[in-house]
């Protein structure tokens, strides 16, 4: 089949609207959140439905066309933006949002559905989704499946892979597979949701998902302290872990990346007092008040001044900023390179303090901000200054990763940013059982080709 006739073939499916052939409407489809990773696509398919994306993908099968699924596109790591003539399926007009099941606590959407619908829906029926990111109005619950997506949350609740209870999947060749509702308990043969869970779209496409819901708490309290050093902060982390069975979240930020939301969000300083790094915590409990008990927690840490706490929304909406205000910032500074890494928890402020020493190494000029998840161990080095395709600084940052005895990858999967590094960080052997799934998958290899691992030869 011709590139016309395919192309006429996908306008009949989807309808002339939701089949972009023209450069302007594809560009915001074909360039990913970092601004480093873009290419061209053959044509941007916008189906309504898993029939429209299960024609999709037979004709592109049978056509022998690659397929690049998108959900919100805000990814780190170039896997959700076409690479060279891909046919980019989005699926964001898969965006309904069922009624909550509230007695069990679950609801399913579609793959397009962003973290911010589900989370309202959720919310108006008394509980929550257990996955937060800073990019909830954009993200989208099929992509985070597909990324396998932690956000602040997971000391808690785990990441999307705990969430998920049932699936709806289509597969290379236009095959729908579908487990829902989906059970908790269910042990019928392989857990194939939970393999489609950080697949990056390379095994099929999400079109729906089934996800258990968390109670929504009625009190919150957030605070941020200043520490004179990254052990000190996650010393401190581990004795509120400790204390206080409420704790959320625990998130590292520095001075530097105090600095530049500072200046980009004209947001103030929690307190005068200023330190070189900062710990955010964040309680919750759905039957008493956790701000005392976090109140006394931080005092028993003798931070003095250098402490603020809030728990009123807008208070706490206040010194949450001071965190999630740092992506926004960082892409306000020019065009980063974003390292999403995790190390054991034990070694979270040796590569806290150590990144911008080993990226400094290879580029004296490079400004190095550091922020990210202390109770899981993982951090986002974002490095500013190298040109988009200057990976030196990059290695510089996954080699350090891995002698600390890390992973290349924490929340945002390989993409394309890091195929080099697969066998360096899981080994040849782990990794061939993962060439093995996805030749049984997609055995064309039409499925984000070029994602996770390298094309084969033949």
């Amino acid at each position: 089949m011709t590139d016309d006739l395919l192309v006429s073939a996908l306008r009949d499916c989807v309808g002339e609207r939701h089949c972009l052939i023209d450069p302007d409407l594809r560009a915001g489809y074909e360039t990913d959140w970092t601004r480093r990773f873009a290419g061209t696509a053959r044509a941007v398919v916008r189906p309504g439905s898993v029939e429209e994306v299960s024609d999709v993908m037979r004709l592109s099968s049978q056509a022998g066309a690659a397929v690049v699924p998108q959900g919100g596109n805000t990814g780190l790591v170039g896997g959700s933006v076409p690479r060279g003539g891909e046919v980019l399926l989005s699926l964001r007009r898969l965006d309904d949002v069922e009624p909550v099941d509230a007695e069990a606590g679950e609801v399913s959407c579609g793959a397009g559905a962003t973290l911010a619908a589900v989370q309202e829906a959720a919310g108006a029926a008394g509980w929550d989704v257990g996955v937060d990111l800073a990019a909830r109005d954009s993200a989208t619950i099929g992509g985070m499946v597909a990324t396998n997506a932690g956000g602040a949350n997971v000391l808690r609740y785990g990441p999307m892979r705990r969430q998920l209870l049932g699936f709806e999947a289509v597969l290379a060749d236009g095959t729908v597979i579908r487990r829902l509702p989906g059970m908790l308990k269910d042990n019928t043969g392989y857990d194939l949701g939970g393999l489609l869970a950080g697949s990056e779209g390379t095994l099929a496409v999400l079109t729906r998902v089934r996800l258990r819901l968390v109670p929504r708490l009625a009190h919150r309290a957030v605070a941020v302290a200043g520490f004179a050093s990254a052990g000190g902060a996650v010393r401190a982390a581990s004795r509120l872990r400790r204390s206080l069975g409420s704790i959320l979240a625990l998130e590292l930020f520095t001075d530097a990346g105090l600095e530049l939301v500072m200046r980009h969000a004209s947001v103030p300083a929690p307190f005068a007092d200023r330190r070189p790094f900062y710990l955010l915590v964040e309680a919750g409990s759905d039957e008493a008040d956790p701000t005392d008990g976090l109140a006394n927690a931080l005092e028993a840490l003798e931070v003095g001044e250098a402490g603020a706490i809030a728990n009123d929304a807008v208070g706490r909406r206040r010194l949450w900023e001071l965190r999630e205000g740092h992506t926004e910032s960082v892409n306000a500074e020019g065009i980063p390179h974003k390292l999403d890494v995790s190390v054991p928890v034990a070694r979270f402020a040796e590569l806290a303090e150590r990144a911008p020493d080993a990226v400094r190494a290879v580029d004296g000029d490079a400004r190095t901000i550091v922020y990210g998840h202390v109770g899981d161990g993982n951090l986002h080095v974002n490095i500013l200054g190298p040109a988009p395709d200057d990976e030196v600084v990059d290695d510089a940052v996954l080699e350090l990763t891995l002698r600390l005895g890390g992973s290349v990858s924490a929340e945002h999967g390989i993409g394309i940013a890091k195929v080099d590094w697969l066998i360096r960080d899981r080994g040849e052997a782990a990794v061939e059982a993962m060439r093995a799934v996805k030749r049984a998958w997609d055995p064309s290899w039409i499925l984000n080709p070029g994602v996770i691992f390298a094309q084969p030869d033949s």
